[in-house]
């Protein structure tokens, strides 16, 4: 029975891609870890149902009729096994089955059919190189934010914003699926995996349209919206999802397809979330600080994302309150300090809590002014380390729902 890898998002298999070998023949059998198939088959069944509003299409060429059938009425049963000691043309030569022109397709063989299926998909990924790839965190930002429910008041219908749930689901190859598969009845399987060209074309449009309709929609507001945590993430997202088009029209343009509209690169929009950053200052109000050694180090983590910080009635205030205590300890002769430091982003027009930071720790000196000296020293490093990272995180996701 017919195994659908419906994947998307081709930016979520570069663990497949260091492991692939370059070899697409009957003895290429690199070892990867990879989706289940049966996981991938309903994940297949299903957004193909939405996207083509029918049951998904039957079997062209190499797989029996019976196969097909097979294949679109459940998830959990496997192409047709051929255990005849005639072996298949396509396990020596995949093209001479699979022609070019219609297919992108490679096999793979191991000591187990899993692994064979497995190692035909990953050789069928490694196809296409590094350039449908997006960067992981890009990926698992666009993830989240979708998985959320964010996004669905930023996209023009249903059926757009269905696509782009399909989308941040899968998690490979859309439209990949495992052909053959073909046992020499000593000690090796042989499997097929194919794309249609025609079929991958289309679905991949689709992706790249709604996320096209997405992004419009992102950065459609007025200039008091712009200018705001919330405009400036806008524009960050709409950075992402502009990086995952570019995978997806390096994918089209592989194939042989051209990809529809114009695709920006995700920088064009950063550059204008600077441009933003840049208008909106963060003020910093510190209590209990030391030399001002906290407010300069949070003062460099809003720099570094491009903020402006301090200024007077600021709508984002970070309020910053640090407390330190000696903590005496049985039969040490060191003497110690606790700090505990609480710093929460406020927007001031609402009175929330934006963004909770929190960071504790305990030092020792032979005197407690030193160890006091150490507790501040340790913070200091500690917000110049994360901070910027934390903050730059949940600026990437603070898109407001619609």
């Amino acid at each position: 029975m017919k195994i659908k890898s419906l994947l998307f998002g081709f930016f979520l298999v570069l663990s497949c891609f260091c492991m692939a070998l370059g070899t697409f023949s009957c003895g290429s059998t690199p070892s990867r870890s990879g989706p289940s198939l049966a996981e991938a088959q309903a994940a297949a069944n299903e957004a193909q149902d939405r996207m083509d509003g029918k049951q998904p299409a039957s079997s062209q060429g190499g797989l029996p009729a019976q196969g097909a059938a097979q294949g679109a009425s459940s998830a959990k049963q496997e192409p047709v096994l051929n255990t005849g000691k005639n072996q298949p043309a396509w396990v020596n030569s995949v093209d001479s089955v699979y022609n070019r022109n219609q297919y992108v397709a490679a096999s793979g063989g191991a000591s187990s059919r899993e692994m064979a299926e497995k190692n035909a998909l990953s050789n069928l990924i490694a196809i296409f190189g590094q350039s449908v790839i997006a960067d992981q965190t890009v990926t698992n930002i666009y993830k989240e934010v979708v998985n959320s429910g964010k996004t669905g008041g930023y996209t023009d219908s249903t059926d757009i914003e269905n696509t782009i749930r399909t989308a941040a689901s899968m998690d490979s190859l859309v439209g990949a699926e495992i052909r053959e598969v073909w046992y020499d009845s000593k000690s090796e399987y042989f499997a097929v995996a194919v794309m249609e060209k025609a079929k991958t074309a289309r679905l991949y449009s689709e992706m790249i349209k709604a996320n096209q309709n997405l992004i419009k929609n992102l950065v459609n507001m007025s200039q008091a919206e712009k200018n705001s945590m919330e405009g400036y993430s806008r524009y960050q997202f709409a950075a992402v999802v502009a990086d995952i088009n570019i995978s997806y029209g390096n994918l089209l343009r592989v194939i042989g397809a051209t990809p529809p509209g114009e695709l920006k690169i995700g920088d064009d929009y950063r550059l204008e979330a600077v441009d933003i950053a840049k208008a909106i200052p963060i003020g910093l109000k510190v209590q209990n600080d030391k030399a001002e050694r906290i407010q300069g180090a949070f003062a460099k983590a809003v720099s570094d994302l491009k903020f402006r910080s301090g200024g007077v009635n600021s709508r984002y205030v970070l309020d910053v309150n640090i407390v330190t205590s000696p903590v005496d300890l049985p039969n040490q002769s060191n003497k110690y300090t606790r700090i505990e430091l609480r710093a929460n982003l406020m927007d001031t027009s609402s009175g929330t809590v934006l963004l909770p930071y929190n960071y504790n720790t305990r030092e020792g000196h032979v005197s407690q002014s030193e160890a006091d000296n150490r507790a501040y020293s340790a913070a200091e490093k500690k917000i110049k380390d994360d901070y910027a990272k934390i903050f730059n995180n949940y600026i990437s996701q603070l898109i407001p729902k619609k």
